[in-house]
């Protein structure tokens, strides 16, 4: 049980930017023994197997079902202010000093799946099929949406070569190029309406000479033997005399014109994208109210130390995602047995990623025993039913 504690409080301690010694000072565990736990547990490789336990948690409950089928994520970058030297930090006026970058990948249930450091000067496309490649959990992500920033020619041309799908949010829609696979005369006849959208001729034949090259470059990203990040950021700075270069992008050029054509025709399929990349926007907040201490500036220096930070941060922010979706279930649950309708139409726009029931203010005591003594027979919290009444929730 001491253990639990002191792993929990280290986590805490870390997550919110509090620090073992703040932290040994609230919960009474004196510092040597919490910095011997991060020592011996807290690392990267075990952060992510306790995330993935959560997330697959998550993922079987009902409640979370009817949030999304899990089958989508989108992924985006959130800068975080730095303190001190730091080879991931740069100095940005628009940002007020210096900042590193946490990209994290959400899935449409809510929950943190990857989580990485980068640095904020980066491109963060070349980032984006790390961790969705990456995925250990039980997850079935099959589409991906991104905003502009992730919506590089390489990106949907790999995108599509490893079988999944990337629909992002593009802007400035009348700068993109869209391919037809005829003379312009014809695509007009075919296409009246969007024909004159369609601007430069598709090359099929770099396409059919570089195709077992690209099927060998996608079966090295889907089964580990090269890093996604490396190659998108080495295709993307090559050189127009490459060939395999010019077909991989000319095979993105193909995937964005199909994306784009769905993408104008069915306002269904925007909203579903946007929805998506808002649950990304509200679980930023969430991460920036928990990592509230020293004003959410983080001070230790190196990448290796930034990581394990900030996976202890995704960590805690899925515990809150899964703790509020496992108590939205009983209070659905019991307002449903007094008779109220709660349709699952209703219940797919609440949200579980806020910190409304979070108290950020009075002592930090991590005390196991006395946790779970609160609970009843069956493992849960009461609910609290003076609250609903005065909510208006129950009659």
């Amino acid at each position: 049980m001491e253990t639990k504690r002191n792993i929990l409080a280290v986590l805490i301690a870390m997550s919110t930017n509090l620090g073992l010694a703040r932290m040994s000072e609230a919960c009474g565990v004196s510092y040597d023994v919490l910095a011997w736990t991060m020592e011996w547990y807290v690392r990267e490789e075990t952060l992510r197997e306790a995330n993935t336990v959560i997330v697959d948690h998550h993922y079987g409950l009902e409640l979370a079902k009817v949030f999304g089928g899990g089958t989508m994520s989108s992924s985006d970058g959130q800068r975080f202010p730095v303190r001190g030297k730091t080879l991931t930090g740069r100095t940005m006026v628009i940002h007020g000093g210096q900042v590193l970058s946490t990209y994290t990948h959400v899935s449409d249930q809510w929950s943190t799946y990857g989580t990485k450091i980068i640095v904020p000067t980066a491109r963060e496309a070349h980032f984006v099929l790390d961790d969705f490649l990456g995925n250990a959990t039980d997850l079935p992500i099959a589409e991906h949406a991104t905003d502009s920033h992730g919506a590089t020619l390489i990106n949907f041309a790999l995108f599509d070569l490893v079988g999944k799908a990337l629909t992002p949010r593009l802007r400035d829609l009348t700068r993109v190029t869209l391919v037809r696979d005829d003379t312009p005369t014809e695509i007009a006849k075919r296409y009246p309406h969007a024909g004159p959208l369609l601007g430069a001729r598709w090359n099929e034949d770099l396409i059919a000479g570089c195709w077992p090259d690209l099927l060998r470059m996608a079966g090295s990203l889907k089964y580990g033997q090269a890093t996604a990040s490396l190659i998108v950021g080495k295709w993307s700075a090559a050189s127009r005399q490459n060939t395999l270069a010019a077909a991989l992008k000319e095979w993105g050029m193909l995937r964005r014109t199909v994306h784009l054509a769905k993408y104008l025709s069915d306002p269904a399929f925007r909203r579903k994208i946007s929805r998506q990349l808002n649950k990304g926007e509200s679980l930023h907040a969430l991460r920036r109210d928990l990592h509230c201490a020293q004003q959410g500036t983080i001070t230790r220096p190196h990448l290796e130390q930034q990581t394990e930070q900030a996976w202890c941060l995704t960590l805690l922010t899925n515990s809150v995602v899964a703790w509020t979706t496992e108590y939205y279930s009983r209070a659905v649950l019991e307002l449903r047995s007094q008779g109220r309708e709660v349709s699952d139409e209703i219940l797919s726009h609440i949200s579980p990623g806020h910190s409304d029931n979070i108290n950020f203010f009075g002592v930090t005591n991590v005390d196991v025993e006395a946790e779970l003594a609160k609970l009843d027979t069956s493992g849960w919290r009461p609910l609290r039913p003076v609250q609903l009444r005065e909510l208006g929730l129950t009659p």
